[in-house]
C-alpha cells in the first residue's frame, strides 16, 4: 500500500505543489519569522527595515553571539543570502550554520544612505557592534572570517531584536544533541574547505578555531550533566591563547586581502 504520511511523494499526479509548501515545517515557519523581521518599520526612517542599510548580528539559541556584519545595499538581500541558502562567502565557506541562528538583531542607519562619508561611518557602527558582541560573548570571540576595519568605537543607533526560530519547534531544535552534531558537521565543512583549497584566510582558520571551542564547551556541557555535574566554564578554554588578538585584523590577514 502507498504511503499517505506528511513525507509521502504520493500525491495527485495532476497536482503541483506549491513551491513555498516544500520546505519543511521548519523551514518555513523560521522564513515567515525572517520576512515578518524584515517587513518592521525602522521608527527612524520609516521604512521597512529590509530596505534599510546598517549593521546587524547573529545569536544562537543561548543568545550567544556568532557573526557580526553591515550592508550599505539593503538588509532584505544581505541577510536573506546568510539565511536563505542564497549565495554568501560565510555559507560558500561554511563558516554559518544558518539554522544555528536564533535570533537577529539590527542596527539600521539609513540617515547614512546619501552621506559622503557613509562608508566610514557604517564601519565604525559595524565595527562598535562587533567589539559589542566580542564583549558579550562567553568566549570573547565570534565566527567573522574578517574583523570589521578598525575603527572608532561610537554609540550605536537604536537596534531591533527578532527571533527566528517558530517557537513550538524550538524545543527540539535547541536540544544539546541536536546542536553538537549540527556543530560538529559544520566545524567539518569548513575544515574541509581549508582542506580542499589549502590557500585560505587565517581569519578562516580562526574560525575553525573558534567552532571547535564552541562544540568542545557545548559537549563537554553535555557530558557534564549526563554525570550529575555542573556545567565546566568556558574560562576552561583559554581561547584567547588560541586564537590571539581578535580585535583587528593580523598583517597575514591584511596581506591575503591584498
Amino acid at each position: 500500500m502507498a504511503s499517505r504520511g506528511v513525507a509521502s511523494y504520493n500525491g495527485p499526479a495532476d497536482q503541483r505543489p506549491q513551491k513555498a509548501s516544500l520546505p519543511t515545517k521548519f523551514v518555513q515557519g523560521f522564513r515567515l519569522l525572517l520576512k515578518q523581521a524584515m517587513g518592521s518599520p525602522d521608527a527612524a526612517s520609516g521604512k521597512r527595515l529590509g530596505s534599510c542599510i546598517g549593521a546587524y548580528a547573529f545569536y544562537d539559541y543561548d543568545a550567544e553571539p556568532i557573526y557580526v556584519g553591515q550592508t550599505w545595499l539593503k538588509f532584505g538581500d544581505r541577510i536573506g543570502r546568510h539565511l536563505t541558502g542564497q549565495r554568501s562567502d560565510t555559507l560558500a565557506y561554511r563558516i554559518l550554520d544558518p539554522f544555528e541562528v536564533a535570533e537577529l538583531e539590527l542596527w539600521p542607519t539609513e540617515s547614512l544612505r546619501n552621506d559622503p562619508d557613509k562608508l566610514a561611518k557604517l564601519n565604525a557602527i559595524e565595527y562598535s557592534a562587533y567589539c559589542q558582541a566580542i564583549d558579550q560573548s562567553k568566549y570573547k570571540a565570534i565566527l567573522n572570517e574578517k574583523i570589521p576595519p578598525t575603527s572608532e568605537i561610537v554609540g550605536l543607533p537604536r537596534s531591533y531584536r527578532f527571533k527566528l526560530i517558530p517557537e513550538d519547534l524550538r524545543e527540539d531544535r535547541e536540544h544539546p544533541d541536536v546542536r553538537i552534531a549540527r556543530r560538529a558537521e559544520t566545524l567539518a565543512r569548513v575544515s574541509a574547505v581549508a582542506h580542499e583549497r589549502g590557500e585560505v584566510s587565517p581569519g578562516l582558520r580562526r574560525v575553525i578555531v573558534v567552532q571547535a571551542v564552541r562544540l568542545a564547551d557545548l559537549a563537554a556541557a553535555r557530558l557534564a550533566y549526563a554525570e550529575g555535574r555542573a556545567r565546566p566554564s568556558p574560562n576552561a578554554i583559554n581561547v584567547h591563547k588560541l586564537v590571539g588578538n581578535v580585535l583587528e585584523e593580523s598583517s597575514a590577514d591584511e596581506a591575503a586581502d591584498g
